[in-house]
């Protein structure tokens, strides 16, 4: 018979990451957190420790991130561990709330180094982030392999008018790039 006791879920960025936040160059521009992502989501490809997508969340009048987060799928047995659900969950605890809603003082925004897919989405509709800036499209995933379930135009039309803005596309072909590398390097498509 099975032990009932359930097992603490652990969720760890890969070793590499805390220094690179650390030493990383402020990000004062939508441009310079977007390669921001982008590099986090490269690491991640080159250290082999999870899948191409990073994210990071910053409040408005910050330069630094309030939280990070890559893709954990693989390395840590997990299909929930997308890069933006690491990054609002971490962001979260650093805030001490279930929400990230605008405080009145500073509105808090995703970047995330590709278009979220269905889960994703979902997460950041409840997450209460104001603003959400993608790289990479949808369809750059999909065409990598990946499934990312059930995101239409109407999706995103509820999430704009539920009060989050939606930037698609900054910087998406150095977005795209860091997925053709994982490409290159066979990185495993596991979610299909």
């Amino acid at each position: 018979m099975r032990s009932v006791t359930q097992p603490p879920v652990v969720i760890e960025l890969p070793a590499w990451a805390d220094d690179f936040v650390a030493a990383a160059v402020t990000a004062p521009t939508d441009e310079a957190r977007m390669r921001f992502v982008i590099e986090l989501a490269r690491r991640n490809v080159v250290a082999r420790s999870g899948g191409p997508f990073g994210a990071a969340v910053f409040e408005s009048g910050y330069a630094q991130p309030l939280a990070v987060g890559v893709n954990r799928v693989e390395a840590l047995n997990n299909s929930c561990l997308h890069a933006e659900v690491v990054a609002l969950m971490a962001a979260q605890v650093r805030v001490g709330s279930f929400t990230l809603r605008d405080d009145g003082i500073s509105t808090r925004t995703l970047f995330t180094s590709c278009a979220p897919c269905a889960m994703c989405l979902g997460a950041v509709l409840w997450s209460g982030v104001g603003r959400l800036v993608c790289g990479a499209t949808r369809e750059d995933a999909l065409a990598l392999g990946f499934d990312e379930g059930p995101v239409f135009a109407e999706s995103w039309s509820y999430v704009e008018d539920r009060g989050i803005e939606v930037v698609h596309g900054l910087l998406a072909a150095e977005a795209r790039a860091v997925l053709a590398q994982y490409r290159a390097a066979g990185g495993l498509i596991y979610n299909r």
